[in-house]
């Protein structure tokens, strides 16, 4: 999963990525939704928006990915019906709570230290193992992913990753 921030970042993802997350809290609502629908309109791959229910609806949007201390999973999706709903989570118990509140998968991390979260302590690859043994759902590592922990996060049984440097 690419994290991007515009609909041309996207374009430029979009070649190596299996999803696109449109993350974009500093753009005003209308602006997100213009960016999200160009996202969508153009993209070979699901697109999800961070957060916004209504910017997902609106643009056409697969579904969302919510952060940790956003709205309840549940509330997401009676909006979104049968669109994705996801969950960014920091910890074993959180992600487990997000599994039983009805997320499509989550995004576990920060594994390892992050440049766009240097005040989050990174959780490590053995809490990402756990996690991933733990769920049902998919498990997606975030949080210094690189080319060369890519094999790090397979092995920890990771479905995949999700990142932001990593596709620029």
């Amino acid at each position: 999963m690419a994290i991007v921030a515009s609909a041309a970042d996207g374009h430029h993802a979009a070649g190596r990525a299996t999803i696109l997350q449109l993350r974009a809290p500093d753009l005003t609502t209308r602006e997100l939704e213009r960016q999200a629908t160009e996202l969508v309109a153009s993209s070979p791959i699901p697109v999800l928006v961070s957060s916004r229910c209504d910017v997902a609806l609106s643009s056409g949007a697969a579904g969302v990915n919510l952060p940790e201390r956003d709205i309840l999973v549940g509330d997401a999706r009676r909006l979104l019906e049968h669109r994705m709903v996801g969950r960014s989570v920091h910890s074993i118990e959180a992600a487990l709570a997000a599994e039983g509140d009805g997320a499509d998968f989550v995004i576990f991390g920060p594994v390892w230290a992050s440049t766009s979260h240097p005040d989050v302590e990174p959780v490590g690859i053995d809490a990402l193992s756990d996690v991933a043994r733990m769920l049902r759902i998919p498990v997606l590592a975030i949080g210094g992913v690189t080319e060369a922990r890519i094999a790090e996060c397979d092995a920890a049984g990771a479905a995949g990753y999700a990142a932001i440097s990593l596709f620029r």
